[in-house]
């Protein structure tokens, strides 16, 4: 699949199946390439859009600063080079405050909104947040990517059985280009569209993993500010979901797109 020349970067995008557009947005660290448990059933509903955001995957990989709105203009130009009117948009993590932006900056260009284990501000309210922030930095920063990969995977797939899962998290986790993802990092942190929520119509899906480190008493509280959402836990999962759980996440998912007018 080509890449999309957009001016000052060059989006990668895969696009799979035929029906209504579904755009699928990776989280930090991440790319199209993990949405693979995905890719089968969603493509035999729908044409299934999963693109690599700026500093991710095959996409390119320009100096910073990002930002979370930059990401989101890059979605919006594909979605408009592509010659779609409007899309489905699906975010996880990362992605999910992307798919916030993209909705409130070009609400005409989303159809619905899935957002998963995401959050519509990443702000330090505590001693706390900034001690995970800066410790997160401080890894990729001293011991590097694979390090990175090796913590997190050690709390996404807790699991014994989960080995093979850890295994191409911390190896994919390791691919990464440092530069853009220390970028990516910063781009979040700090950034907020909360006090707008009430402007997204939107039909939106929000789930959440019970064991997610993003509170899901906080998902309650943002799904109640807007006015078309409905909030989903998903029993014994945690931040991965889509690959902890894919069947029972695909199935949440179509059964929601399906029942849109």
């Amino acid at each position: 699949m080509p890449n999309m020349n957009l001016g000052d970067i060059e989006i990668y995008y895969e696009m799979i199946g035929q029906g209504d557009p579904l755009l699928m947005i990776h989280g930090l660290g991440s790319s199209s390439q993990d949405w693979e448990m995905q890719l089968p059933e969603f493509s035999s509903h729908f044409q299934v859009i999963s693109i690599d955001l700026r500093g991710h995957g095959r996409s390119g990989k320009p100096l910073g600063p990002y930002s979370i709105p930059l990401f989101a203009e890059d979605t919006a130009r594909l979605i408009s080079e592509l010659g779609l009117e409007s899309a489905h948009i699906l975010g996880i993590s990362l992605g999910g405050m992307v798919a916030f932006q993209l909705t409130l900056d070009h609400p005409e260009l989303v159809r619905s909104l899935v957002i998963v284990n995401s959050v519509p501000e990443l702000i330090a309210h505590n001693f706390k947040d900034r001690i995970d922030y800066w410790k997160r930095l401080l890894i990729v920063r001293l011991f590097g990517l694979e390090k990175m990969g090796q913590v997190l995977a050690e709390r996404f797939f807790i699991e014994p059985k989960q080995k093979g899962l850890r295994e191409i998290f911390i190896q994919r986790w390791a691919e990464n280009y440092k530069p853009s993802y220390l970028a990516s990092l910063k781009a979040a942190f700090g950034w907020s569209v909360v006090g707008r929520l009430g402007e997204i119509l939107t039909p939106t899906l929000v789930i959440g993993a019970d064991g997610d480190y993003f509170s899901n008493a906080e998902k309650e509280r943002y799904t109640q500010l807007m006015p078309n959402a409905e909030l989903v836990i998903v029993e014994d999962s945690r931040h991965a979901l889509p690959a902890e759980k894919p069947a029972e996440f695909n199935r949440i998912i179509v059964d929601f797109l399906l029942t849109l007018p």
